[in-house]
């Protein structure tokens, strides 16, 4: 790599193997992201033989991408200062290993922790792919670049139920974490091979003691909503939860303000153009996130397909996302439309999508796959304008802190959305189904039914827990659509009045 590239964070050229490169980070990018969906359709399977609850299998889930929401920004800053090439390698090796540790994994604590294990490996290389993208594209083809790196991380959400369904198939539920390793050690080579190195000469320190708070408050916070259920949300418990997360994270954005070397400068939220695309992101995340953690559970327990017909008919979701953005569909409409119209199209097609399936996908998959086709062009449009608008609105020079905000958000709006709708869910079933206990799933309430009626009348609770979860899903993401738009149409009214 230039002079030029390496410290500047730009050329006039781009880098002469960029779209090669950008190839070998989009596969290490996909083997990362696909671990936030691939263990939905293993749900039935593991509730069986781990005898995991419902509370149990949100763990799994969140461990992952709660390490990773607190890790993220500290990993950026360190790539920015100790090289963007080392920290892919590292994240690679780290996530390889832990995904061993998975496989292998014979209770549900084990489990837990390894996922926990393999949120540090993917930390390294959600930061590191995305600001390597900045690095090596000049600015007249980054928005293209960006369009097909966000392709990728919404194909490895949407294709991760697929994956999953696929291996169940044919092997035990440790095989969805053991195919890992090989796409780990094919990334490895490659990236040595190819990846250029780049850091900025004046790079921050991390901020361990904020990537410490940024943890625990989120931690709190999202246990206090996957614990509301079963222990009641006016209780003791999920009360001190809550309110140690948040006292936490309060402390974490005093810390932030003071320090000189901090992980994430809160002068960027003075910019309305990052406000914007910041909420922005936090609800597509939460809505794609939550939705799918549901809807493998409706394919499974409600219309009764097995893990790879579960897998397949979530497939039209990530079709849709790939056939847009490689046809490069985003990235002509941003120029066209702007970005405060490109997000709210976005947004407002993903909560029709979602509200369609909580309507009309209840009984019958072919309502289902209009939701999904409309969700999957309302990710095409959004993804890459939001991911854009962020990195747009961080310097250069901070492009490892700019990919680590932007997969932050991801993350913990993931993390957040199957959280809140699943905690949605539970409370709907329980309070429909007095019999069954918020924690226990749905094969467990059925189990436990005297007769066919009272299996029905679980079947239909369940059913309506999960169409009530979808329709608040499809309503934050309509909210907070809005008002990205809202923030980013100010903001460049602000700067044209500036001009």
């Amino acid at each position: 790599m230039t002079a030029t590239t390496t410290e500047a964070g730009k050329a006039p050229t781009g880098h002469p193997q960029r779209w090669l490169i950008l190839g070998v980070i989009c596969l290490a990018q996909l083997t990362v992201l696909l671990d936030n969906t691939v263990l939905n359709v293993a749900i039935p399977s593991l509730t069986r033989e781990l005898d995991a609850s419902t509370t149990d299998v949100q763990w799994m889930i969140n461990a992952y991408s709660l390490v990773q929401s607190g890790l993220l920004l500290t990993a950026g800053s360190a790539a920015d200062r100790y090289g963007r090439k080392k920290m892919l390698i590292a994240g690679l090796a780290l996530f390889g290993i832990g995904s061993l540790v998975a496989g292998l994994a014979d209770s549900t604590a084990q489990l837990i922790a390894a996922r926990a294990g393999m949120g540090v490996g993917g930390a390294l290389l959600i930061t590191t792919t995305l600001a390597v993208v900045v690095q090596i594209f000049d600015e007249t083809e980054r928005v293209r670049a960006i369009a097909l790196w966000a392709t990728v991380n919404s194909l490895g959400f949407a294709v991760g139920p697929l994956v999953g369904g696929v291996m169940l198939d044919h092997f035990w539920w440790g095989a969805i974490f053991l195919i890992n390793i090989p796409v780990a050690v094919m990334g490895l080579a490659a990236v040595i091979a190819l990846v250029p190195e780049s850091k900025t000469k004046e790079g921050d320190r991390p901020d361990l003691l904020g990537a410490l708070l940024s943890t625990i408050g989120m931690t709190g916070v999202v246990y206090a909503i996957i614990s509301g259920p079963e222990h009641g949300w006016a209780s003791g418990h999920v009360a001190t939860s809550a309110s140690i997360g948040l006292v936490v994270l309060a402390w974490f954005v005093f810390w932030e303000l003071r320090i000189p070397y901090p992980m994430l400068d809160m002068r960027f939220f003075r910019n309305q153009r990052f406000v914007g695309a910041v909420a922005g992101a936090v609800l597509i995340a939460f809505g794609m996130g939550g939705s799918l953690f549901l809807l493998t559970q409706h394919l499974q327990f409600v219309l009764g397909y097995g893990p790879l017909e579960a897998g397949l008919r979530t497939a039209p979701l990530a079709l849709t996302v790939v056939a847009l953005n490689v046809a490069g569909v985003g990235a002509r409409l941003l120029p066209k439309l702007g970005t405060p119209v490109t997000i709210a199209t976005g947004m407002s097609m993903l909560a029709a999508g979602l509200a369609a399936i909580a309507l009309l996908g209840g009984h019958a998959y072919s309502g289902m796959l209009l939701g999904l086709v409309v969700m999957g062009a309302g990710i095409a449009l959004a993804s890459p304008a939001m991911a854009n608008a962020i990195m747009s609105a961080i310097p250069p020079e901070k492009a490892g802190v700019g990919a680590g905000v932007n997969g932050t958000l991801g993350e913990f709006g993931n993390g957040l959305g199957v959280a809140t709708l699943g905690a949605v869910l539970n409370s709907r079933f329980a309070a429909l189904v007095p019999g069954a206990v918020g924690a226990a799933s749905l094969p467990t309430a059925l189990a436990a039914a005297h007769d066919a009626e009272e299996k029905r009348r679980v079947a239909e609770g369940f059913a309506s827990g999960l169409e009530t979860s979808q329709l608040v899903g499809a309503v934050a993401v309509l909210a907070g659509g809005l008002l990205a738009a809202l923030l980013l149409r100010r903001a460049e009214r602000s700067d044209a009045a500036g001009a």
